[in-house]
């Protein structure tokens, strides 16, 4: 008899997420971007105090560890990723209390916490830029061209769009890879490097588990900060080393500040990870960050950047085991994150998002997931003008535009090229905005179908994303070794993939119609209704099947 199956046989319940030493290698760690996530006091911006409230969703998804992006003191020019005070947290998001607080019921709940670092640049408010003499001690400051000085120093653009350097009233020029808000530090200054190492102990010191390092490629410049050549620089990134990204200096920093995470170990304390934001133009530079003496981690650009497409799919999947194994690293998966645009979108629909993330999961390595991907919430794409933040869009054709293309690998799917599409709060519950975001409304708006999308609606419904998502995280743990084991390419049809682990066979078919397979064992999970009966089974276009083998 044919059987559909789309919900996981029963399980038992998921062990903790504490499994000793090396608990990043295998773990799912989940993105929190703080103002969209919940809001506790009405104002409309998400906050740490809601975030702490919501945990148990955390909990119950399936997670072992919450990755929470900046919430320190901050003017907020760039979403927080501006800093003026690496060591408080700024009004909008609570207080220090509050970030004890959360990680303390993280812990209590068998969470990890996660903490965003932005070392590349500052707040142009944080008080080393605010004092003349100070700035041109710990910033990047160089005399101008020209006869007057009136020219940049080179011709870098920023990531955002337009010149990466601004004059001054004393008419020199300061360098800023990203928002002329954010100055970006001198790392050869050692006062740089000993306040960084002061700032990673102080939140050590708070109970945090480990540290997302914002641009951990771009602290260290070419010398004589060289010209490039050409514009459209943001299209470069990751495609190529580049004189303000990728240098090799920056491996000296990640070594120290692995030694200063091992230390703290070594002492008694937790085992504390770092995690790069990298953008490399290979597998193998990118597995630089992750040497034995490095980070731990790195995330996976590559992956996020692949088509929906067998054969690239399993060129991306191979070249990153490849380079991670090749010094000693387990591999990151990434499908979505703050600053791209949802892989619902992107991919081309809910069909393919869902069958992407089970292949993610059924992977050997860590996955990082995004808030409300679990709920399959697509971009939002009409945003009106006049409620955008990202200052991506104010300054033209930098990463909101081209750079936007480049780094998140596709076009496909309604793609308008700015970040504020993917930052749209949360729904939690009720079928009207704010949906339970919060006692007010939102800081973006909402769409006015979300209610379908919401927590509360999917909890329950066998059919929903957000349960597929439960029942795979609880798979993947009840699975001996799926996490960090042994994978294996099986023989497959043109467009689809099979990866045997252990104890199970993950099949998925990129092609948009079905494709008949022989029956590989029992029906464990799929992100589409599968027809199996008899010595055959077969697999829905753009879906992914998990089997008992």
């Amino acid at each position: 008899m044919t059987q559909e199956l789309t919900s996981p046989s029963p399980a038992p319940q998921a062990a903790g997420p504490d499994r000793g030493r090396g608990w990043w290698r295998d773990a799912v760690i989940y993105q929190v971007y703080v103002r969209s996530f919940s809001d506790s006091d009405g104002d409309g911006i998400g906050d740490l105090r809601g975030v702490r409230e919501r945990l148990p969703h955390l909990k119950d998804l399936g997670v072992d560890a919450v990755w929470l992006t900046p919430f320190y003191a901050s003017p907020q020019a760039d979403g927080g990723y501006d800093v003026a005070d690496y060591r408080a947290v700024d009004p909008l998001f609570g207080t220090l209390a509050d970030a004890d607080d959360l990680i303390r019921t993280a812990h209590a709940l068998g969470l990890r916490v996660i903490v965003d670092i932005v070392p590349n640049h500052t707040s142009d408010r944080h008080p080393w830029f605010t004092d003349p003499e100070l700035a041109r001690q710990r910033y990047v400051f160089r005399p101008g061209k020209g006869t007057r000085g009136e020219l940049p120093p080179n011709d870098w653009e920023s990531v955002f769009g337009g010149p990466a350097w601004t004059r001054t009233d004393r008419g020199d020029w300061y360098l800023h890879l990203f928002a002329p808000e954010q100055p970006d530090l001198d790392w050869e200054r050692p006062e740089v490097h000993e306040e960084f190492a002061a700032i990673l102990r102080f939140w050590l010191d708070l109970g945090v588990d480990g540290f997302r390092i914002d641009v951990a490629h771009g602290m260290v410049k070419a010398p004589g900060l060289p010209d490039i050549g050409h514009g459209a620089q943001a299209r470069l990134i990751g495609s190529q080393v580049l004189p303000f990204f990728d240098q090799d200096g920056v491996h000296a920093i990640h070594r120290t500040w692995r030694r200063l995470l091992d230390g703290h170990r070594e002492a008694g304390g937790r085992e504390v990870i770092g995690v790069a934001e990298a953008w490399a133009p290979s597998a193998e530079r990118l597995a630089l960050y992750v040497r034995p003496d490095e980070l731990h981690q790195a995330f996976n650009f590559q992956f996020l950047s692949a088509p929906w497409d067998a054969d690239a799919l399993r060129g991306v999947i191979d070249s990153s085991l490849a380079a991670t194994v090749a010094v000693g690293a387990p591999t990151t998966w990434v499908l979505s994150n703050h600053d791209v645009v949802r892989h619902t979108t992107r991919l081309g629909g809910l069909a393919r998002a869902r069958a992407a993330t089970l292949l993610m999961l059924a992977l050997p390595g860590s996955a990082y997931l995004y808030q409300g991907e679990e709920l399959g919430l697509p971009e939002v794409t009409d945003l009106p003008a006049e409620v955008r933040q990202d200052p991506a869009f104010f300054r033209g054709n930098g990463q909101g535009g081209d750079g936007a293309s480049a780094a998140d690998g596709s076009g496909d799917g309604g793609q308008d090229g700015f970040r504020d599409g993917c930052r749209v709060p949360l729904p939690w519950s009720g079928a009207l905005p704010p949906y339970g975001f919060g006692p007010g409304g939102s800081w973006l708006p909402q769409p006015a179908d979300w209610g379908r999308l919401s927590v509360a609606a999917q909890t329950g419904d066998p059919s929903s994303t957000l349960e597929l998502y439960r029942g795979a995280l609880e798979l993947r743990r009840r699975l001996p070794g799926l996490g960090d084991g042994e994978m294996a390419w099986q023989p497959a049809p043109e467009g689809v993939l099979a990866v045997r682990r252990p104890g199970m066979l993950c099949t998925v078919n990129t092609r948009p119609g079905d494709v008949e397979i022989p029956l590989p064992g029992e029906l464990l999970l799929a992100s589409a209704p599968v027809a199996a009966g008899g010595t055959s089974a077969v697999l829905p276009g753009d879906s992914c099947v998990w089997w008992a083998i």
